[in-house]
């Protein structure tokens, strides 16, 4: 019994002990992280501003530290194992901010910031810590505008498949339909399948919202993922049924209205409909599987 109580009840190398002591350390290393990287941040904010394809960037911070916050309890209890390897990760990262900002490669920049975050947890806090808050690290992903090169190859088979998609089912609803390349000519007028009708933008900002809908709604590690998978494939009908709209209202309704206010209209209320889908798809899960344990 005397034994028992000997025992230390929190053990000496935790983050509640060191934080106290560490504070200043983590000031400093945010202030000059900030100062180092404040060009390559302005940027990427301004393009989240105007760009709208990765507008839900915003929303990917907010969403990182939210998570973090809930995870507060047990960051404090996590045993702390620094590590050297934490500098190597650092230094690595410093090259890539290097070689992003001297070779004009932005998303080399932007994502050397995320390598050297988790540079510093390893070296501070190692593998232990680094575990606890691999989910929000990676996450931040998210908020980083994908290569252009990758971008335009995204864009360009989307643009084919919603055109495609739409030129098959159109003449279901009695549209006499005519496709050329990414041209709908229908009787009244011609419609462009353009990059912004791609579907690249609900596509990207719907697989990022249902990662955040899968982290709060399900306990699952493979359901979550079914989830972000699903978005894809949600995301890009979706699309297709807002040109296939577009089409019907060109032929019965009124072109102009078509093309602009319906157009635009639309494009909110199909991702609010994606979103339905992804919902009902998670409910239906749960209904095959309503016994599954909790991971």
């Amino acid at each position: 019994m005397a034994q028992d109580l000997e025992i230390p009840a929190i053990p000496q190398n935790t983050w509640a002990i060191h934080r106290v002591s560490s504070a200043w350390r983590v000031a400093l290393l945010g202030l000059l992280v900030g100062l180092l990287y404040y060009p390559v941040l302005e940027k990427l904010v301004k393009d989240w501003w105007q760009i709208p394809d990765f507008s839900h960037g915003f929303l990917v911070p907010i969403f990182a530290a939210y998570v973090i916050w809930m995870k507060r309890d047990t960051l404090r209890t996590t045993r702390l194992k620094p590590s050297w390897v934490g500098v190597v990760v650092v230094a690595l990262a410093l090259a890539f901010l290097l070689l992003g900002v001297f070779g004009a490669q932005m998303f080399l920049a932007r994502i050397s910031l995320i390598i050297l975050l988790g540079g510093f947890v390893l070296a501070f806090g190692g593998t232990p810590l680094l575990g606890e808050l691999r989910f929000p690290l990676l996450v931040l992903l998210l908020a980083i505008p994908i290569p252009s090169i990758i971008f335009n190859q995204l864009t360009f088979p989307l643009q084919t498949l919603a055109s495609e998609l739409a030129t098959a089912l159109l003449p279901m609803f009695g549209v006499p339909v005519f496709r050329e390349g990414h041209v709908i000519n229908l009787p009244s007028m011609s419609l462009e399948v353009a990059e912004a009708c791609s579907g690249i933008r609900s596509l990207m900002s719907l697989f990022t919202l249902s990662i955040f809908y899968g982290y709060f709604m399900e306990q699952s590690a493979w359901k979550r993922a079914m989830l972000a998978v699903a978005g894809v494939p949600i995301a890009i009908a979706a699309n297709a049924m807002r040109i296939i709209g577009t089409g019907l209202c060109v032929q019965y309704w009124n072109p102009d209205k078509a093309v602009g206010f319906f157009h635009e209209f639309s494009g909110w209320v199909m991702f609010l409909l994606a979103l339905g889908c992804l919902f009902l798809l998670h409910r239906a899960m749960n209904l095959l599987m309503p016994h599954e344990r909790k991971s």
